[in-house]
């Protein structure tokens, strides 16, 4: 990583709570904005100086939405850096933690996951002298408020870094709203404050979002969301399927026998995926439901005798799942299920063009000029209807797609990972 000189709002965000400084004092900062602003490296680095500054031998925590994120987006680039500015770093995977040795001073990091309301359990019992949320606005208020319950230690504080989510988001209106009556800085950054980000680099993330997502991740706004979902794809060229073979196959799949069931077809053609064919089936407007069974034997047809890298599939659709297993012709894998954050992805794979939808998907191109936001959810929410092609493309994108680089570990048995300690 090449960091160039720091912008003032990333080296408020580094220094704060130096002695010395008019933000000494304050009891928590927050840090919100735009993507790629620079506001996570800053803080995560400005988290481990002031663990080393304030205190040694004390315990800490590092919490994000998943371990796996935490890890990608911040553990992995601060030990990089730290390691070149002298630390040691010694990190125990098998039960979550990251040891950082400065010269005498030694403090212990806890890294953990808080997806949904159940991870609170597992923040319970340790004492901490201070945490750091990344994506604080991606976790479950319980989880967040058990970690800040763990902040016994006389100076602790608390550190959170997120993108903006809509406007009666519970983080938005109990922290930012009354970050005066909490003690807490505020910092609001925009692209702009990151100076690593050439003019070029900041064009091409503007050109990713639009409506509300660009409100939120280009502009920083806590916005709600309207309209379409996917207001783009009314200009959107829906290509003829590209003549030749694919590189590989795959099947998303949204289960439904009252509701639609919607299968996509997808080929891989130099790095691009296309959905080249679909089954769509809709019992309402037939007036028959299918069986399981009946299902598969769509599915079968829409595959032909192409070879499969893997089918995923709506993760409550367990009896699906079981059928397909007991066939034994195929890989299963139920899909991540994340609305949202599953949108966000759909969205920027749309608009450069990792995956495309060819001119024969009918069922997908009548849901994405209907799947509208909700007007009356006080969270983001799409409407629930004109969505079922609309899901099994996000399970694609979020669970086949995002996850190809780790894609064999589904193909065999999984290998734990390692229990040993890593030195880095």
């Amino acid at each position: 990583m090449s960091i160039k000189p720091f912008s003032k709002k990333q080296l408020q965000t580094l220094c704060w709570w130096a002695k010395g400084s008019p933000y000494e004092n304050k009891d928590a900062i927050i840090c919100d904005g735009a993507v790629r602003s620079g506001k996570t490296f800053c803080m995560s680095l400005s988290f481990v100086f002031w663990s080393f500054y304030k205190f040694n031998n004390r315990a800490f925590a590092f919490c994000g939405k998943t371990q796996r994120s935490l890890r990608r987006n911040v553990i992995t680039p601060l030990i990089n850096e730290l390691n070149k500015l002298g630390f040691v770093c010694t990190e125990k995977i098998s039960n979550g933690t990251l040891k950082i040795k400065y010269k005498d001073r030694e403090n212990l990091f806890y890294i953990f996951g808080g997806k949904d309301e159940a991870s609170a359990a597992l923040i319970q019992g340790v004492t901490l002298a201070g945490v750091l949320f990344d994506e604080a606005a991606l976790m479950p208020r319980s989880f967040i408020e058990q970690a800040l319950a763990r902040c016994s230690v006389e100076g602790s504080t608390f550190w959170f870094n997120c993108n903006p989510e809509h406007p009666q988001h519970w983080f938005y209106k109990e922290w930012i709203l009354k970050k005066e009556s909490k003690n807490a800085l505020y910092i609001h950054f925009t692209m702009r404050d990151n100076p690593s980000l050439s003019h070029k680099m900041i064009e091409r993330y503007e050109s990713l979002y639009s409506g509300a997502f660009y409100e939120r991740f280009i502009l920083g706004k806590w916005t709600a969301v309207y309209g379409a979902v996917y207001p783009f794809m009314d200009n959107y060229e829906y290509p003829k399927v590209p003549e030749g073979g694919f590189s590989e196959y795959a099947v998303s799949c949204d289960y439904g026998t009252v509701n639609p069931a919607s299968f996509g077809l997808w080929g891989k053609k130099d790095g691009t995926w296309y959905r080249i064919d679909e089954y769509y089936y809709d019992s309402r407007k037939i007036g028959r439901q299918k069986t399981d069974e009946e299902h598969y034997e769509a599915l079968e047809k829409l595959v032909g005798d192409r070879k499969l890298k893997a089918i995923t599939v709506d993760p409550s659709a367990a009896s699906f799942i079981e059928l397909i297993k007991r066939k034994n012709r195929f890989k299963v894998i139920p899909a991540e299920n994340s609305v949202i954050n599953g949108i966000r992805s759909v969205s920027s794979a749309l608009k450069q063009g990792k995956i495309k939808i060819c001119e024969n998907c009918a069922d997908s191109i009548r849901e994405f000029s209907l799947y509208r936001w909700s007007e009356k959810a006080t969270d983001d929410a799409p409407v629930k209807e004109n969505d079922h092609a609309m899901d099994d493309i996000r399970y694609f994108v979020t669970t086949i797609m995002e996850e190809e680089s780790g894609f064999f570990a589904f193909a065999s048995p999984r290998l734990q990972e390692d229990s040993s300690e890593v030195i880095f």
